[in-house]
Formats: structure tokens, C-alpha cells, sequence
């Protein structure tokens, strides 16, 4: 399961990607699989970090430089309390969203997010519209 969580991040994101996983603590087994398997510029964090690889953050109020040209950010059961400021977070950086919850629990965030089942695992994913979404439309900016 924890695998295919991050089999999906790795096919999801191009070589050099900033990845950011939010609340890592002691559980390393995606992130392991992440940096062995893939050239993605993966940044760990949490409040109380369990080691010198994690950066010190609280996503309540978060230090956005750590967040600012991440192309995703990712959490692993995070408390409900979380869901919402993870996604302030993920709409301020501009990044998507994956949110695995622990079976059974709920998603508790402002806007909708996805449900992805993937191989033998699930979770939520949520994709920011960028900030003028009729820019990128074909003849939006004509007269």
C-alpha cells in the first residue's frame, strides 16, 4: 500500500519536482521509496521533527518558503484539524494535494478533493485552479 502511494507521486511528478510531505514524524517508508526510486527534490517536515532530515514546521502557520515552487505536497493520515490548512497551504503555493487518510476517516477541507484509488491504495487529491483559469483558455485574452 505505502508503495504504491509512492509509486503514484513518482509517475505524477516530473525529475527535479519539489515535493513536500507535511507531518512526516517517524513513518518513512514513502518517502524512503521516493528518494530511492526517483529524482524528485523531496522536502520532509513536521512540528516536532523525529530527525536532522525533517525541517521544522507547523502547517498552521507555515514558513511558505518551504512550500513556494513545490509542484505537490502530501500528508499521511493527518489529523482532521489539518486537512484545512494543508490545503491554504497547497492553494498559496500553487501545488497539489494528496491527503491519505487513516481508513474510515473522513477528508474535512473547504473545497472538494478527489478520491484516487490506485493500485492497492487510496487517498485524496486536490488541484488548485491557477489564479485566472479563463487566462488559460484558447481566445481568452483576444478582444
Amino acid at each position: 500500500m505505502w508503495k504504491d502511494l509512492a509509486i503514484y507521486i513518482i509517475r505524477s511528478c516530473e525529475p527535479g519536482a519539489r515535493v513536500v510531505e507535511v507531518g512526516a514524524g517517524r513513518f518513512l517508508d514513502v518517502s524512503e521509496h521516493i528518494r530511492k526510486h526517483s529524482k524528485i527534490d523531496l522536502i520532509l517536515t513536521d512540528i516536532k521533527p523525529s530527525h536532522g532530515g525533517i525541517i521544522e514546521d507547523d502547517v498552521t502557520s507555515p514558513r511558505m518558503d518551504i512550500y513556494r515552487g513545490a509542484s505537490l505536497i502530501y500528508s499521511i493520515r493527518p489529523p482532521a484539524e489539518l486537512h484545512a490548512p494543508l490545503m491554504r497551504v497547497a492553494d498559496a503555493a500553487g501545488a497539489r494535494l494528496i491527503i491519505k487518510p487513516l481508513t474510515g476517516e473522513d477528508i474535512v477541507t473547504p473545497k472538494r478533493m478527489k478520491l484516487v484509488n490506485f493500485q492497492r491504495t487510496f487517498f485524496y487529491e486536490y488541484k488548485p485552479l491557477p489564479e485566472n483559469p479563463r487566462a488559460h483558455q484558447p481566445g481568452a485574452n483576444k478582444p
